[in-house]
């Protein structure tokens, strides 16, 4: 059984390049695989391993400057969810495009797991799924609108194009682990917006605290890695991934006729090329062969 952590953590780094390389050299000497994301704002994402390995990581990360309080969440995943550890350089650590949004200037009022039902279904309140539409499409909290957004970067010309419709109204905003809406609910201040909350530790900490009898979540919650879904309990769900698009697919979706498996599901098969078809094939083709000789392709989910 490996231990899953998602993190993040707002900060100030003057200088993250110089933090990568020790930071790597740690989790591959503890055996652990995953993505860390490194900017000037602070530190993303979500690695597996040993108990003994997350618990090393997690050290180092919080010994880092301004990380001391550095919050995560954890799971259990039976196989290994990732296939190789990379730390990266980014702009961003979630990419907003908004230069002006900074969450060490103030967020929206964080909402505890326990308190949230209550919150979301005041009449008052207006309730905003944050996430990307494939992510939506699996699950999300009743009476939730949906942006129908493919990136967390369009969600400020949504905002822009249907603030009217919320005059008068709380904002209550969600997402997977709470980092989306650290920079959404802070954009809404910036907008004016005053009344501004979103779930504490995101859909993950919810699904982890809130027992399903009580629950207002209805389906299951995309992840980025290898479980692609987890429910309530953070228990692994059914869902597989479209090598090609990335997109979450049930196991009877494999039935459709579109689907090939790593080249095109009934979501993308009209969105690539046969030359896009052809080279998926081939990805294909080699991640069998390392699995017929016991090894795990670089390629493979």
């Amino acid at each position: 059984m490996f231990t899953v952590a998602a993190l993040y953590h707002f900060t100030r780094f003057p200088d993250p390049a110089a933090l990568r390389q020790p930071l790597l050299d740690l989790c591959t000497a503890q055996g652990i695989s995953g993505t860390l994301l490194l900017a000037g704002e602070g530190i993303n994402g979500t690695i597996a391993g040993s108990r003994a390995g997350i618990d090393a990581v997690l050290a180092h990360l919080r010994a880092l400057p301004g990380c001391a309080d550095l919050v995560h969440k954890e799971s259990q995943a039976a196989e290994q969810p990732f296939n190789r550890m990379k730390v990266r350089l980014k702009r961003e650590i979630v990419t907003m495009g908004q230069p002006d949004v900074d969450p060490l200037q103030g967020t929206g009022t964080y909402v505890a797991p326990a308190a949230w039902n209550a919150l979301i279904t005041s009449p008052d309140v207006a309730v905003i799924d944050t996430r990307n539409d494939y992510e939506v499409a699996i699950g999300t909290f009743a009476g939730a609108i949906d942006p129908q957004t493919r990136s967390f970067g369009e969600f400020p010309a949504w905002w822009e194009a249907n603030k009217d419709r919320f005059a008068g109204k709380r904002i209550a905003m969600f997402c997977t682990g709470g980092i989306r809406c650290e920079k959404s609910t802070n954009f809404l201040r910036g907008q004016g917006v005053e009344e501004v909350y979103h779930l504490q530790g995101g859909i993950l900490k919810y699904l982890e605290d809130v027992p399903r009898d009580d629950s207002t979540w209805e389906g299951e919650c995309f992840v980025f890695d290898g479980r692609v879904s987890v429910g309530h309990g953070l228990v692994e769900g059914p869902h597989i991934l479209c090598h090609a698009c990335r997109r979450p697919l049930l196991p009877a979706d494999q039935d459709h006729p579109a689907f090939e498996d790593g080249v095109a599901c009934h979501h993308c098969v009209g969105e690539t090329t046969e030359v896009d078809k052809a080279r998926f094939r081939e990805r294909q083709k080699q991640i069998a062969l390392a699995r017929a000789r016991g090894t795990r392709h670089i390629g493979s989910l």
